[in-house]
């Protein structure tokens, strides 16, 4: 994964709570291979009419949209089931961050595991971003190292969890984590073994011919 450390570019709000995977990506789109992409299905019936027009208002379809790295929202984004899709589809549309006062569980782990940042903020703070944007995607910073974003001269904090926060910094997953443990896991199984020979099931003839 791409490291995170800041992000300056262009954001999106979205002032609506409760913004769940299913809305993220509807289910009849999931049926197709990743690699067709799927930004393109990303809040497919929030940027649509009925007939499958985009709606010009939709801030998706605004045309500085397609720059964006950060999404503004309000609390409970991504809560509703645990498909791993939603968080494709941010990514694969150029999210990414998400910035919320509160996440769906499933949702933010799979957001970290796919180098999308969830921004944790206090819900006067989301609003305030809200309202620093406007109706129209604009400018804003997030640091990761230093947790603040920042809108002009408004500076807010955002909090994550420490371990997420050094995956992102660093660009791992799970394998990667446990990789930097590795000669402390290395010297443990050597002491179990050295303390416990009788759990070496290692024949005989395989060890004299070793």
């Amino acid at each position: 994964m791409e490291p995170i450390k800041i992000l300056d570019a262009i954001a999106c709000p979205l002032p609506l709570t409760n913004v769940d995977t299913d809305q993220l990506i509807p289910a009849r789109f999931m049926k197709e291979p990743r690699s067709v992409g799927y930004g393109q299905f990303l809040l497919h019936d929030l940027r649509h009419d009925d007939s499958g027009r985009p709606l010009e208002d939709f801030i998706l379809n605004h045309p500085l949209a397609e720059q964006a790295k950060t999404l503004v929202a309000r609390r409970n984004f991504g809560g509703g089931s645990s498909r791993e899709a939603a968080v494709y589809a941010l990514v694969d549309f150029g999210f990414r961050c998400v910035i919320a006062p509160s996440f769906g569980d499933i949702f933010a782990s799979n957001a970290v595991n796919n180098g999308l940042l969830p921004a944790t903020v206090s819900e006067e703070d989301a609003e305030v971003l809200l309202a620093a944007l406007g109706d129209t995607p604009g400018p804003l910073r997030v640091d990761l190292e230093a947790q603040r974003i920042e809108a002009g001269v408004l500076s807010v904090a955002f909090t994550i969890a420490p371990t997420w926060r050094t995956k992102l910094l660093n660009g791992w997953d799970d394998i990667d984590m446990t990789r930097q443990h590795a000669e402390t896991i290395r010297r443990f199984a050597a002491d179990y073994a050295s303390q416990r020979p009788w759990l070496d099931t290692t024949p005989p003839e395989v060890i004299s011919r070793g």
